[in-house]
């Protein structure tokens, strides 16, 4: 069998890809459809890896029995078909680096909620003196870490996007959470929900019965995919607006719920003590982070966590960058970085959240995104849209009855001296986008780095 990987993608995924090859005694060569990044492609010039950028050209590329292809690709690219009609393997990132690991992994999937469960779980093992790795879509590519680390984790937690579940052929995590399915993604699933549920439904497929999932009980979904298609792994339901189902509770079944009249949760964890925490000491507040410490909490009882190591955890968390996140108050107006937030279920929880009168920033790629669902929010707390993107047309045309004012910005800087202009006392300037930030931006990080910058420079 040939030694060579061909990797498509010269981002974050595929050179650390290529990290880890070499380190295993693989022959990467790397094809990047684009320029590729700087930094990247410096990154595969000193670890001494072949590559090509500026399009695909298979005749240049070494005899190869696998390809790892970055999560960004399609399925339906012509690249991709082409190279489905050869007798080759076509994997994730994830599912190669998950061969070469040996620790307990933890993943986690969901439309939301998927980088601040991750960052959670992983502050609850580290804060329990337990070396672990926090890779995947929350930043540093599970490949890149096993190939930088002198010894391999005790513990990995990964954040996998649906793209990356689709490249799996054995991953099998120890737990599986699985936070909600809420149409996002759905341009590359022929805008069929079905198709993006059979998506993330990958993450329990390899899983056995000494494997966990632990899933939003309250998720129609889900619900949908446990009857329908089943798993193998044990279950152990969460629920952020129920209280415990009490028929589980003398079975070896670990699930959580509200108690104390919904101003605690509890967690049944079978042949120990419950563990119950008051809903108001959490440092995440709002209804969705309230499921996401749920579900961290789950996920720590059935990794033998101590209690007070979880309720510390969960008092002292700081949240991640790019999500509601808090930038600045000037002249009395709050400015809000939520980049993050590229679907309509994302902005739902945004705007959930807001105490004050909001003036909205948002725009980009529309991802198929139907935006009706926002409309009762919007009328309750937005003052004023601003459209930060190439296209807004569907947004303009689905708020502009609904707001006082609308307004279009091509730079984000523009965005936030109008949001700037508008803005009274006491109100509050939302970056919280509900599409795809490729169509002016790099990135969702990038997009929400010039928004700070630009609020800092006011």
């Amino acid at each position: 069998m040939s030694k060579s990987i061909l990797i498509l993608g010269a981002g974050e995924s595929g050179v650390g890809a290529a990290k880890l090859a070499l380190a295993n005694g693989y022959i990467p060569y790397v094809s990047e459809a684009g320029a590729g990044k700087a930094r990247f492609i410096s990154e595969l010039e000193s670890a001494g890896v072949d590559y090509e950028i500026d399009g695909h050209r298979p005749e240049n590329w070494p005899k190869f029995s696998t390809v790892i292809k970055s999560p960004g690709i399609p399925d339906n690219a012509s690249i991709i078909l082409s190279l489905k009609k050869k007798s080759v393997e076509i994997i994730s990132e994830i599912e190669f680096a998950s061969r070469h690991s040996s620790g307990k992994v933890i993943a986690i999937t969901g439309a939301n909620g998927k980088t601040t469960t991750t960052a959670l779980i992983h502050r609850m093992l580290t804060d329990a003196g337990i070396n672990a790795a926090c890779v995947g879509n929350i930043g540093t590519s599970w490949a890149r870490d096993l190939a930088e680390r002198t010894t391999d984790s005790e513990v990995t937690v990964v954040e996998a996007s649906s793209f990356q579940l689709d490249g799996i052929t054995s991953f099998r995590p120890d737990v599986a959470v699985l936070l909600n399915i809420t149409p996002d993604h759905l341009d590359r699933y022929d805008h069929k929900i079905d198709n993006y549920a059979a998506s993330k439904w990958n993450i329990t497929q390899f899983q056995t019965q000494k494997d966990f999932l632990v899933y939003n009980s309250d998720d129609n979904e889900i619900a949908k995919l446990i009857s329908n298609r089943g798993t193998n792994a044990s279950l152990a339901p969460v629920s952020s607006i129920k209280s415990i189902n009490t028929d589980l509770i003398d079975k070896e079944t670990f699930q959580a719920g509200l108690s104390n009249k919904k101003k605690e949760f509890t967690i049944h964890t079978p042949h120990k003590k419950p563990f119950s925490m008051t809903i108001q000491k959490l440092a995440l507040q709002g209804k969705h982070n309230l499921f996401n410490s749920m579900a961290a909490s789950v996920t720590g009882r059935i990794l033998e966590l101590r209690s007070e190591g979880i309720r510390e955890s969960l008092t002292h968390f700081e949240g991640i960058e790019h999500r509601l996140e808090f930038v600045a108050t000037i002249n009395n107006i709050r400015f809000i970085n939520d980049s993050k937030a590229t679907n309509v279920n994302s902005v739902w929880y945004a705007l959930e959240c807001m105490k004050s009168s909001v003036i909205w920033i948002a725009g980009g790629i529309d991802k198929g995104n139907d935006y009706r669902d926002l409309i009762p929010l919007v009328e309750e707390k937005v003052k004023h849209l601003i459209c930060l993107g190439k296209d807004n047309a569907k947004l303009i045309k689905t708020f502009s009855s609904k707001v006082e004012t609308v307004h279009v910005a091509e730079t984000a800087d523009e965005a936030v001296k109008i949001a700037y202009d508008l803005g009274m006392p006491n109100e509050t300037v939302l970056l919280s986008p509900a599409c795809a930030s490729f169509d002016i931006f790099g990135s969702y990080e990038e997009r929400g780095n010039k928004f700070k910058n630009a609020v800092r420079g006011l």
